[in-house]
């Protein structure tokens, strides 16, 4: 059986989802037995004290499909590279987990790993830019996924949107990550929603990150630097409302690394619920998703203008969702 045919992308799916259901309900258990718990105040989204490092079974499950293809693709020591940075942001997060490191150690983790997966995609057979791409991506986005991991099933459904996406457009081996990110989200997010039982932790975010930073690396090797500016519409409710958020607390002297209940989301969900906030974000990244396909589809040319349309109403839709839901948007341009 090969793996890119629909009976070996099927299996990869059943594994990636039994090891993240499994890792999940054992890590609920660790977390119970050595009292790891967020818990509610003021810099927290929830009210009652809950388990976290739920993600270290998506991490398991992602590193499990990294060594599956270094032992079956040919370019092995590339996989074995990614395998590698997964294995660092996924150990790091695990650590924070545990005991709260500082910003510094985590971020210099996070590089090395980021470096580790330009270091694989050279290796793979992809050009400077990309391997460029994938650095700069997992430390955006690794950090992004952590930022926006603040309200249940938002972090985990943003993230098996984008892996499904990337599936149905990368061809093997590339796609099967695509298919185990999607499969290993689905098996956490019942354990988050509609009431979460268990949070992603560091472990689950940063690797949920670094996963689709991968995938973006992988869309542009695989469509070609022309239609670079559509691959970036899966990620992009996540990275506006970082982006502006963080440059919102910048400009009024505020510690933008520290937590915080101030992105749009987090505001938003304090009137209308997690998973409201949590449904209308997937049906904007789905969406976008569904756009992408569509142009990578025909080719269609202009693909930066779209972007930018894209972008804009994005832009529109913080400002409104910031200003409405809590607060005035003074430094963003309010």
């Amino acid at each position: 059986m090969r793996w890119s045919e629909p009976a070996g992308l099927l299996a990869i799916g059943l594994l990636a989802w039994l090891v993240s259901w499994a890792g999940t309900r054992w890590a609920i258990r660790h977390a119970q037995v050595h009292g790891l718990h967020d818990l509610p105040g003021e810099r927290r989204s929830h009210a009652v004290p809950t388990p976290r490092g739920g993600g270290i079974g998506i991490a398991a499950a992602g590193l499990a499909a990294l060594l599956l293809l270094a032992a079956t693709d040919d370019t092995p020591t590339a996989w074995l590279a990614m395998a590698m940075g997964l294995s660092l942001v996924a150990g790091i997060g695990w650590w924070d987990d545990h005991r709260d490191l500082p910003a510094t150690p985590r971020l210099l983790v996070h590089v090395v790993a980021a470096a580790l997966l330009a270091a694989g995609w050279w290796l793979h057979g992809a050009g400077p830019i990309v391997a460029v791409v994938a650095f700069l991506a997992a430390v955006f986005l690794v950090n992004a996924w952590n930022f926006m991991d603040g309200i249940d099933g938002l972090a985990t459904s943003q993230a098996m949107l984008c892996g499904v996406a990337f599936a149905a457009m990368l061809p093997a081996p590339e796609g099967m990550v695509g298919v185990a990110l999607a499969a290993a989200c689905l098996g956490f997010l019942p354990s988050n929603l509609p009431r979460a039982r268990v949070f992603l932790g560091d472990v689950g975010s940063g690797t949920l990150g670094f996963l689709v930073a991968m995938l973006l690396a992988a869309g542009l090797s695989a469509s070609g630097r022309a239609q670079w500016p559509v691959l970036l519409l899966p990620v992009l409710a996540m990275s506006v409302d970082v982006g502006l958020t963080l440059g919102w607390r910048m400009r009024r002297g505020e510690r933008w690394w520290q937590a915080h209940v101030q992105h749009a989301y987090q505001r938003w969900s304090r009137r209308s619920g997690h998973g409201t906030v949590a449904f209308a974000y997937a049906i904007w990244t789905g969406l976008a998703c569904g756009f992408m396909l569509w142009w990578l589809g025909y080719g269609l040319p202009g693909a930066l203008p779209a972007l930018l349309a894209w972008v804009v109403a994005a832009v529109l839709a913080w400002r409104v969702l910031h200003r409405e839901a809590g607060g005035r948007t003074e430094g963003i341009g309010a």
